[in-house]
């Protein structure tokens, strides 16, 4: 098994920021991140998502694995809408019930957080960002995909003071091309608490899983594939 095409021995000590959004590809990016001997910065955003909690796993994943520092931004997508994750009158779909690009989709959301988390390691200093995107096990969303974020790098090496003064900006995307079950694997092997995380597009306050959105399946069916026990907090129906 391999978590990434970059060769493990070559560790470089030094800062970098992780996308954290308290779900379990986010939480083994950071890991992954942490194993390389990077000093995160976790970085979540509040974007009027459908509930808290996994903001609130966010905070408890980035104290487990000793981020330096987390920060939570606010920018409020409600304003726009567009999805089912930032508009209540759109129903989050049970999983399998969409074709194409699915309502849970939330127009422009990796650009932005992309965008912040370029800010802050501008500011930081640092040359490395790390995000859990997978173009395996997904729900179809456009900027997940590899040619995208090959993209994003190169607008960032275009328009940023750090990048014209020879410090370029690497994007990392450790679990781009691997299965779930093969990211729960390696998450476990660093040591990733999966029963901190939380995937569910509409989780209750206290972090329980609906058990029946497309998240949750990817998620579920992930663990059965891994052979491992399930850590998914659910609802009890």
């Amino acid at each position: 098994m391999n978590y990434s095409s970059e060769n493990k021995t070559n560790k470089v000590t030094n800062k970098a920021v992780i996308l954290l959004s308290g779900g379990l590809d986010s939480a083994t990016t950071l890991a992954i991140a942490k194993d390389r001997q990077f000093d995160c910065y976790a970085l979540s955003v509040d974007y009027g998502q459908r509930h808290e909690s996994e903001l609130n796993a966010a905070k408890k994943v980035a104290e487990t694995l000793d981020a330096a520092d987390h920060k939570i931004i606010t920018v409020d997508l409600t304003a726009f809408g567009g999805s089912a994750l930032t508009d209540s009158s759109i129903a989050v779909p049970a999983a399998g019930k969409t074709n194409g690009i699915p309502v849970t989709y939330v127009p422009a959301r990796n650009t932005i957080m992309l965008s912040l988390a370029l800010a802050w390691a501008e500011t930081l200093q640092c040359r490395d960002i790390f995000t859990g995107v997978n173009a395996v096990d997904y729900s179809g969303y456009p900027d997940c995909r590899p040619e995208y974020i090959a993209a994003f790098e190169r607008m960032a090496n275009l328009a940023t003071k750090a990048a014209l003064e020879g410090n370029t900006i690497t994007i990392h995307t450790p679990l781009i091309d691997l299965p779930k079950k093969d990211i729960i694997l390696t998450g476990l092997t660093l040591g990733v608490d999966y029963s901190l995380t939380v995937s569910c597009y509409q989780a209750d306050e206290a972090g329980r899983a609906c058990g029946v959105c497309d998240s949750c399946r990817i998620r579920r069916e992930g663990f059965a594939a891994a052979g491992v026990a399930d850590m998914t907090r659910y609802r009890v129906s």
